[in-house]
């Protein structure tokens, strides 16, 4: 009767999880093409925003915030917007404040509204990679104009290497999997600034890609693990630039609910109620207008995981 029980136990666990991720499937799978709607606008012009004195943060055009970083001898530009024109234009705006040649393109992830301007940018422009957001890109990337500029891409696994574009050091970081598995933060130590790109989010709960094996368990990991940097200035893909307490106030807001979901769940709460708890509505997918998890439905799916693989087993069950 105990082994039967365990068994029991077991399948109705592991169909909650197979349910939850059943109504995730419904939602269309987010691609390098397709964005959120908000990405479907009609771009406002592009403008740089000065940070420090080397450094700007991209703003307007397609796609996300990105960022420029400017030595002696070259300029680093951090993501390439979702569109070759915006990416264009993000190069002719920042040639009109600096002489210096643009030598490095740094991707911080592989979302499309990062890396999809990659062909508005020179042929012999240097890239760098986590290698996990490359490996998306080449999953990604089908137009042929595109994946030529995948050889260029150097790529690292873990540390990251440190660059000087003349006396500027910039250091690409890898910390482990949080929005994505592949999230590099770019962190310019001599100016205390470090581009996050879609680890940090504002007014709103982030977004986990379950489906490029993102972890919210690991975001918070990793944001405590930026917050390790001597940073005073964090800039990220779709919020104004952040402090340190900004940075603490999301992680805190993560793993309250990450406490509250995990409770809910040992009171024995469906995902549905969870959902309704936290007024997370399911909107059918349309043209630009994909569905990504909540971070609510992100939480539970990990903390039921997490629960079927740390059960301990009964010599019965053998």
């Amino acid at each position: 009767m105990k082994k039967t029980g365990n068994i029991v136990y077991g399948l109705a666990v592991l169909g909650l999880v197979f349910l939850a991720q059943g109504q995730a499937s419904q939602q269309t799978q987010p691609t390098q093409q397709a964005q959120p709607p908000q990405y479907q606008q009609q771009p406002s012009p592009i403008t740089l925003e000065k940070i420090a004195d080397s450094i700007y943060q991209v703003k307007g055009g397609s796609g996300a915030n990105g960022g420029v970083i400017i030595g002696s001898k070259e300029i680093m530009v951090i993501d390439a917007k979702m569109s070759q024109e915006s990416a264009k234009q993000m190069l002719a705006e920042i040639k009109k404040i600096s002489a210096v040649p643009i030598g490095i393109l740094a991707f911080t992830h592989s979302d499309g509204d990062h890396v999809n301007g990659i062909t508005g940018f020179p042929a012999d422009i240097k890239i760098f990679a986590q290698e996990e957001t490359k490996h998306y890109m080449d999953e990604a990337f089908k137009d042929e104009k595109q994946r030529a500029y995948l050889p260029l891409i150097k790529t690292f696994a873990s540390g990251g290497p440190e660059y000087d574009l003349g006396g500027l050091k910039v250091q690409l970081l890898y910390f482990g999997p949080a929005h994505t598995s592949g999230d590099a933060v770019v962190f310019c130590p001599q100016e205390k600034v470090a581009f996050l790109g879609d680890l940090f989010f504002a007014g709103r709960d982030p977004l986990v890609h379950r489906h490029k094996n993102g972890s919210s368990f690991g975001l918070v990991k990793v944001l405590n693990s930026v917050l390790q940097l001597d940073a005073e200035v964090f800039l990220s893909g779709h919020a104004e630039k952040a402090t340190r307490s900004d940075v603490e106030n999301l992680i805190k807001s993560i793993e309250e609910k990450q406490a509250q979901i995990k409770a809910m769940i040992a009171e024995g709460k469906p995902l549905d109620e969870i959902k309704k708890f936290y007024k997370v509505e399911d909107r059918p997918a349309g043209p630009g207008r994909p569905q990504f998890l909540s971070l609510t439905e992100v939480i539970y799916l990990e903390i039921m995981e997490k629960q079927i693989k740390l059960r301990p087993k009964s010599h019965n069950d053998h």
